[in-house]
């Protein structure tokens, strides 16, 4: 049976939901021995900034949500400095704090996350997507080169060097 999956903006009424996956996500980054989420961030508040910014995304499985996205349009300070170049120099979409529900881990909701992002990226007419992640974090790492980024080089964030892909879009 074919699942609905959805990409819809995250309402205030999704907030608990939304941090427990995070917090599930923080654990899983800790067992796997990261240091990525491990200092304090991201907390409640950054869920409840997302929201309020229109930033926050959830992935719905038959209307349960099963994974959070944050994406935010053009606007990445820490992506101004990056060591290496970007692809492009347009308009972008960031990519940041995917967390999965582990009700929904292993069955590749990050790979379908990323199809969505393409989607909702090209239905606004926007160049790239741009994203980072820790040099450690190797599920998303893999994620991003089966997806077909290109790796940009380094930007540094939340205290520590990421690495940064692009793909183009349009």
């Amino acid at each position: 049976m074919n699942s609905e999956i959805k990409l819809r903006k995250a309402e205030t009424e999704d907030r608990d939901i939304i941090w427990n996956i995070l917090q599930q996500a923080i654990e899983r980054r800790r067992k796997d021995g990261s240091t990525q989420w491990q200092q304090g961030y991201p907390n409640i508040n950054t869920v409840e900034s997302d929201i309020k910014k229109g930033f926050g995304y959830v992935m719905t499985v038959d209307g349960e949500i099963a994974v959070y996205v944050a994406l935010i349009i053009n606007d990445e300070p820490a992506y101004n400095n990056i060591e290496g170049a970007w692809l492009s120099n347009g308009e972008f979409v960031v990519v940041h704090r995917v967390a999965v529900d582990e009700k929904f881990a292993g069955q590749g909701m990050v790979k379908k996350l990323f199809d969505h992002i393409e989607d909702f990226t090209r239905s606004h007419e926007i160049q790239s997507v741009k994203v980072d992640t820790n040099y450690d974090n190797v599920p998303m790492l893999k994620i991003l080169e089966s997806k077909g980024y290109t790796y940009c080089g380094e930007v540094f964030l939340a205290g520590g060097m990421r690495k940064a892909f692009e793909k183009i879009i349009i």
